[in-house]
């Protein structure tokens, strides 16, 4: 969906509009609709461009270009690796997305205006959008400032209230501070590099800042512990130091969390403390309903607000409400600009606004969170799934009311407050917490029940999560590539490890999410459950099915999301070091080609998933995610049937070039020996041209000329004369049945007959493999030492002993052959 201005023009609501105001607008729209189209080249001309040197760049032309080149250059720009690209998101511009693109061009054109006229409009706008935004999110008596970057509001508030803790920072500067140091408190939770950044741009020491750790026994572990925060606040003030201001979040950046807002707004307060507030779970303010714990948030001082991702504007700032009574201290922070152009930063955010509407605003807030109740309601029936639910924590209602009691007796309890009151209101911001969070943070967890006696994780806890962390990245990615309208992410938490994570309100109006996006992705996820659960359940089988092969070598790599890595060892061990790991090198190589050929929905991979340095590592392969039926005896056994067929033919291979040379000058010498052999034969007088002929003619001679055959293995040069009598026994003789494993159609390798079916076939691997050989049958040793490879037919074995031998000819065929070697 387009916004159309021509429809605009020919339909005005009042009066003629500007026909410079116009004519932009039908820029835009037809630039959007050239940018947005992809087709206006076709593939004979996009084949000449890749040929030419126009994506190089160059000199400017002279002549100039029209406006159609230059957006056609900007498309190609754009699109030109959407080809390589399997999948990527593309942002969702609706006609909301249209209007604040609208806005930046109209900033350059209200620019032009005269003085008077330009500052009346400027002004209208700033505060048409304060308003609008002071009384959707319920804060009032505020100012905003509109910023690029969503940390320059935080940073100038910093500014703000160094200048009003210190009265001689305009003049003196930096001096000032070094007498008594300024503290900044933040959460343990808070975004990575924040409280870094503002360091930086104040020019403050890193000791100015304090990391706040979260809580350890009793609440959210991704809150910040109010009463270690007093303890530090207190520690500062005895040494000097003053508390400047506290960064709070409600929704942190990994799990959404919202911190004690009401408890640390009494710290703030009792300490003379700036408290900022920030987070996603701020936009369900608009709502009418709003959970208590980020109501809180409307008494603070300020909070940092993105309207763009909510709303899915493109290209909108970011707003910082704040509210201060000194304008003059707000000018010098940056908070407020003299200068009129900087206040046309709040213009397309002013033009969206409109376009959306109170109850536009509120509804895609609103649909956002009803995606994340949607989706929280289905993983709760997943028994493999655990999610982020404060009320499945183990904090019982002794350890909240112990917390409280604790807690409040380094803050003072505003006065009227019963305890019972102050009890019961602890209890209900515990349980709201995590309900009313828009942010879904779950993690695939080990189902005992499910696991079998040989497939259980064993080792320690640590090699546990590590494992865990890998089959969850892993769905995460597969989630995200199979469902790219859900948004779904990878998260590092440190408490939880790898979670995937489901954050609708900075997605679902970019992408354009919807409820049947959800159940999509619910049903890829109870199909990925049970990938997930039958590989770690054939984990630790793998394992031991690879320790009982001599010739195999387990890789114990735990970052692995999959069955596990193998390496094959030949058994040649006189060779040195270099030519031992240039023949391992070599065979896994070759290994891993065969095996990627076969007919089967495993994926083998070269290299581990994190990529290790080590070349024993490299020289290993990694054997994907498991099905229900996958045959793990099988699947060894074929490793290393191939692997010994893969390291006796390379044998053929090792000292070719001299087996060949002595073989070329042994067949020289025995062509030279029958040459002689048969002018002994045939007699001088024949080999004079014109005699020989008459000779020929009158008296023919039978000659016995014999081929040879070159046997590449073992470098012997032997006659070709049982070639053809063998030839002629083996046709008349029935070919025996293949001594491979017996399957039924359709069944692929590595399979138990009725242990499964192919229903998640597509979900068993990263990726599809090639299925060249859907006719091979899998290898098997016929012993412990000679390794056979399955004939289908005798055919097959004539033709591939005829590719190995060379035939070495002595004159013309005139007899029969024996045998190959």
């Amino acid at each position: 969906m387009r916004f159309d201005f021509h429809h605009c023009m020919d339909n005005p609501p009042v009066k003629m509009m500007d026909s410079t105001l116009a004519e932009m607008g039908n820029h835009l729209s037809d630039a959007m609709t050239i940018l947005e189209s992809g087709k206006l080249e076709t593939d004979q001309v996009k084949e000449r461009r890749k040929l030419s040197w126009k994506d190089i760049p160059g000199p400017l032309q002279g002549d100039g270009q029209d406006v159609v080149s230059v957006l056609q250059l900007v498309q190609n720009l754009m699109h030109e690796d959407d080809d390589k690209q399997s999948h990527r998101r593309m942002q969702y511009v609706g006609e909301q997305g249209h209007m604040a693109l609208l806005g930046h061009s109209l900033a350059a054109y209200i620019s032009v205006l005269d003085r008077e006229r330009f500052r009346k409009l400027t002004t209208r706008i700033l505060s048409d959008t304060t308003l609008w935004l002071c009384r959707l999110f319920k804060y009032e008596n505020g100012s905003a400032y509109y910023h690029e970057d969503d940390r320059d509001g935080l940073l100038k508030v910093c500014r703000l209230v160094i200048n009003t803790h210190y009265e001689d920072y305009a003049t003196e500067g930096f001096t000032v501070l070094s007498s008594k140091q300024p503290v900044i408190y933040q959460s343990a939770a808070c975004r990575p590099g924040l409280g870094q950044h503002l360091c930086s741009q104040l020019g403050l020491p890193l000791s100015s800042l304090c990391i706040v750790p979260c809580n350890t026994m009793f609440g959210s572990l991704h809150q910040m512990d109010v009463a270690l925060l007093d303890k530090l606040i207190k520690d500062d003030r005895e040494s000097g130091k003053i508390p400047l201001l506290l960064i709070a979040n409600a929704g942190t950046p990994g799990a959404g969390h919202t911190d004690k807002l009401s408890r640390l707004k009494e710290l703030c307060v009792q300490y003379k403390m700036w408290l900022h507030v920030e987070g996603v779970n701020l936009a369900t303010l608009a709502l009418g309903q709003a959970a208590s714990s980020v109501t809180a948030a409307t008494k603070c001082d300020s909070m940092t607000l993105t309207p763009g991702p909510w709303l899915g504007l493109p290209a909108v700032p970011a707003v910082t409400l704040y509210r201060h009574d000194d304008p003059a201290l707000s000018l010098s922070a940056g908070l407020t600009s003299s200068q009129p152009v900087e206040k046309l930063r709040a213009l397309p955010l002013w033009l969206s606004l409109q376009y959306l509407g109170h109850d536009g605003i509120v509804e895609r807030i609103k649909q956002a969170t009803q995606l994340s109740q949607q989706l929280l309601e289905h993983l709760k029936t997943l028994a493999s799934i655990k999610t982020s639910d404060v009320l499945d924590s183990e904090v019982s209602l002794v350890e909240a009311l112990h917390m409280d009691v604790v807690c409040h007796s380094r803050v003072p309890v505003i006065s009227g407050g019963s305890l019972r009151d102050v009890l019961g209101s602890l209890i209900l911001s515990i349980v709201e917490d995590e309900l009313n969070s828009p942010v879904v943070v779950f993690r695939f967890s080990q189902d005992n029940s499910a696991s079998s006696s040989g497939g259980s994780i064993e080792g320690n806890v640590a090699e546990e999560r590590e494992i865990l962390d890998a089959l969850n990245r892993w769905l995460g990615e597969q989630l995200a590539q199979q469902v790219p309208m859900s948004g779904v992410d990878v998260v590092e938490l440190e408490d939880e490890g790898t979670c995937v994570r489901f954050n609708p309100l900075m997605t679902a109006a970019a992408l354009g999410t919807q409820e049947n996006d959800v159940a999509s992705l619910v049903e890829k996820l109870g199909e990925m459950i049970q990938v997930l659960s039958c590989t770690l359940r054939f984990r630790q089988d793998f394992k031991d099915e690879v320790l009982q092969q001599a010739s195999l070598s387990y890789i114990e790599d735990l970052s692995w999301p999959g069955l596990g890595g193998v390496r094959y060892e030949p058994r040649n061990t006189d060779l040195d070091e270099d030519k031992r790991k240039n023949r391992v090198e070599r065979v896994n190589s070759d290994l891993l080609k065969k095996l990627k050929e076969l007919d089967t929905d495993l994926n083998f991979s070269v290299v581990s998933f994190t990529g290790p340095e080590f070349c024993e590592e490299k020289n290993s392969i990694f054997i994907g995610m498991a099905t229900e039926d996958l045959d793990v005896a099988e699947l060894v056994e074929t490793i290393v049937s191939l692997g010994r067929h893969i390291e006796e033919s390379g044998k053929l291979f090792e000292n070719m070039t001299e087996v060949v040379m002595r073989g070329i000058q042994e067949a020289e010498l025995q062509l030279q020996k029958a040459n002689e052999e048969k002018l002994i034969e045939e007699g001088v007088l024949r080999q004079i041209p014109l005699v020989g002929s008459m000779l020929n003619w009158f008296s023919p001679v039978q000659a016995s000329v014999k081929g040879r055959t070159f046997n590449l293995a073992e470098g012997s040069l032997d006659s070709t004369e049982p070639v053809y009598s063998v030839k002629a026994q083996m046709t008349k003789e029935s070919s025996p049945d293949s001594p491979s494993t017996k399957r039924f159609p359709g069944q692929k390798l590595f399979r138990r007959h009725g242990a499964g079916s192919d229903s998640i076939s597509d979900t068993s691997s990263v990726g599809q493999l090639d299925e060249s050989f859907r006719d091979t049958a899998p290898i098997q040793a016929a012993d412990e030492d000679v390794a056979e490879v399955p004939q289908e037919h005798p055919s097959h074995a004539e033709e591939e002993t005829a590719s190995t031998d060379q035939r070495v000819p002595e004159g013309q065929d005139t007899e029969s052959s024996d045998a190959l070697r």
